[in-house]
């Protein structure tokens, strides 16, 4: 390979070291490709499958060819471990005696946790949820992600030493009390939790959704798209025989291009939706860089998922007006416009209605897609009083300490919504942040995250 410089280092934010075991495959040296792929992703089963890849973006080739398919060989080499058997668990060779608590089970909590086990801390793991692995989990759907390559993860951080609690909501008692607790979930009280570990490191993600207030929103038949997801997965594993949300004969509307309105797409096909029709406020991306979005830099281009192969119908520059429906009936109709981007003098983009553009679109189910604003408030947010940043993510320092000793965050309750690699890269972040201030220092492996400082 005559890379030069490898553009991918820097385009993945795990830092992976993708020529290395690129050129480990081409040597057919599978095992040495596993140990150098592991060494900078604990999760390379999830990215694999997950990731938009911004390496590719990166990628030297892709100033003038269609760069180096590095997500496809990431999958090759970590599948080939597990059916080979080389990632078997890694104890480590002594206990420090210190007690970590890290509270959500998404990529960046495991992450973490595992990385702080094998540091030789003992680790809890705290999820809501009655099974672990988050949005891994009950956001993406089985077609995407099947729960069993979480299931064989979870089993080696077993393995590894890591206690997995589910069913259990952090918080605190009296008017904080999380609605999930009232549902008859077990509550672990803020000050217990403090008390019992020596550090606490939070990963509960950005969970909230972003809402469209518009009028008719209180029609039923309008949900977030979460929530359609979780049930549709509940039924995939079983825990539930039948959709709480069902898309079965009804024409549904997706709000929202991105990769949650795609998977609700995936979805809406497998339940024998009438007809979807997915709708994206933002103009229609080219298929292909233009001189103003020049490599390397991520490309603002058209993204095509397997579910758009599917069928469906993807409309562009749409801008949703109102729900109709009866009084008290489920909407019948989405009122929409069209509507073109405006800059002005100053360079100021903002997007304004076509004349005369307006018009309407029958549905049965209208699922929102829009994103996530942040974490939840009520629980162990407000239960720990952390104060939070002007974004309303958890504010925390150039180390991942919140404003209470001994309580670190990271992934997206501090970034904000973000790609799976980015939580693991927080995670292992984060742990080694933890381990440095249990310790005095740390050995961990670091990714280079932007406003972090060096441990060492």
């Amino acid at each position: 390979m005559d890379c030069g410089i490898p553009f991918c280092h820097d385009g993945c934010p795990l830092g992976n070291l993708i020529p290395e075991w690129n050129d480990l495959v081409y040597r057919d040296d599978w095992v040495e490709a596993s140990e150098w792929l592991h060494a900078t992703n604990n999760f390379p089963d999830f990215t694999g499958r997950l990731c938009p890849a911004p390496c590719e973006a990166s990628c030297v080739l892709g100033i003038n060819a269609e760069p180096v398919t590095i997500k496809q060989i990431e999958y090759e080499i970590v599948e080939r471990a597990w059916a080979e058997g080389w990632l078997e668990p890694k104890r480590p060779m002594q206990r420090t005696g210190r007690r970590v608590a890290v509270v959500g089970s998404g990529p960046a909590g495991l992450a973490a946790a595992q990385q702080l086990a094998r540091a030789g801390h003992s680790i809890v793991v705290f999820e809501r949820a009655p099974r672990p692995g988050g949005l891994l989990r009950y956001g993406i759907p089985e077609f995407k992600l099947e729960k069993r390559v979480i299931d064989r993860r979870l089993g080696q951080l077993v393995a590894e030493g890591i206690e997995l609690r589910c069913g259990v909501t952090v918080g605190s008692h009296g008017v904080d009390t999380p609605p999930s607790v009232l549902a008859g979930q077990e509550l672990v009280d803020v000050a217990t939790l403090r008390a019992s570990f020596d550090a606490i490191l939070l990963a509960t993600g950005a969970t909230v959704p972003r809402d469209l207030p518009i009028p008719g929103r209180g029609l039923a038949g309008i949900h977030q798209a979460m929530a359609y997801l979780t049930g549709a997965n509940q039924v995939a594993e079983g825990s539930l025989d039948r959709p709480p949300i069902d898309a079965a004969g009804k024409r549904v509307v997706i709000i929202g291009g991105g990769d949650t309105g795609a998977d609700c797409l995936g979805t809406a096909h497998r339940q024998g939706a009438r007809s979807v029709h997915q709708l994206e406020i933002l103009p229609e991306p080219p298929l292909t860089r233009s001189d103003q979005d020049p490599w390397p830099t991520w490309p603002r281009i058209l993204w095509t998922y397997p579910a758009h192969e599917e069928g469906g119908e993807r409309l562009f520059s749409v801008s949703t007006a109102a729900f109709a429906g009866g009084a008290t009936g489920p909407v019948r109709a989405l009122q929409a416009e069209e509507v073109h981007m405006v800059t002005d003098a100053a360079g100021h983009s903002s997007l304004e209605p076509f004349g005369r553009s307006t018009f309407e679109l029958p549905c049965d189910l209208v699922l929102l897609a829009l994103g996530f604003t942040g974490p939840e408030r009520a629980g162990v947010v407000t239960g720990l009083g952390l104060q939070l940043s002007d974004r309303g993510t958890v504010a925390t320092d150039s180390r991942w300490h919140t404003s209470l000793d001994g309580v670190f965050a990271c992934g997206d309750m501090v970034k904000g919504q973000s790609l799976v690699v980015w939580a693991i890269a927080e995670g292992r972040a984060a742990a080694a942040a933890v381990d440095c201030h249990l310790m005095g220092e740390s050995y961990l492996p670091v990714p280079v995250v932007p406003g972090q400082l060096p441990l060492r």
